[in-house]
Parts: C-alpha cells; structure tokens; sequence
C-alpha cells in the first residue's frame, strides 16, 4: 500500500513539475506564473494530507487503539460527570 502512495505521489510531483516548466517557459517570469506555482503549492500540501489520511486510516484499520482510546475518552467524560 505504501508503495502505491509514494508512487502515485512522485508521479504527480513529476507531472506539476512538468507543467510549471511549459508554463515558466511559454509565459516567463509573469505574475500568471506566480498565481499557477501557488495552485500547484496548495495541490502539494492536498496531497501530502491525502497520503498522511490514508496512512493513519489504514493504520487504525490494523489495530484496536482508536477503539481504546475513544473508550478513555468516553469513561473519563463520564467519571467527571
């Protein structure tokens, strides 16, 4: 699963990579440039969150240690009232 995750997201680094070097070279160093490199920024960090997403969510999946925990939570809410 893991290497699914960094393969896919080489593969769109790559492909941002790739896109913002067409546009740097057709458009120079404009603003235009500026607003799309932002874009490909906030695409990035959706990215990197997606995979760190997936990650846990796939972790929790394996192990019953956010069952305990929601179960601590709960008993400690409920020992106050």
């Amino acid at each position: 699963m893991y290497a699914v995750l960094l393969t896919t997201q080489i593969t769109a680094l790559s492909l941002v990579e790739r896109t913002l070097s067409r546009g740097a070279r057709i458009v120079g160093r404009s603003a235009r440039c500026d607003r799309g490199q932002s874009t490909a920024e906030y695409a990035l960090v959706l990215l990197g969150a997606a995979t760190v997403a997936l990650v846990f969510i796939a972790w929790a999946g394996k192990s019953s240690r956010i069952g305990n925990l929601f179960n601590t939570v709960l008993d400690t809410v409920i020992g106050k009232v």
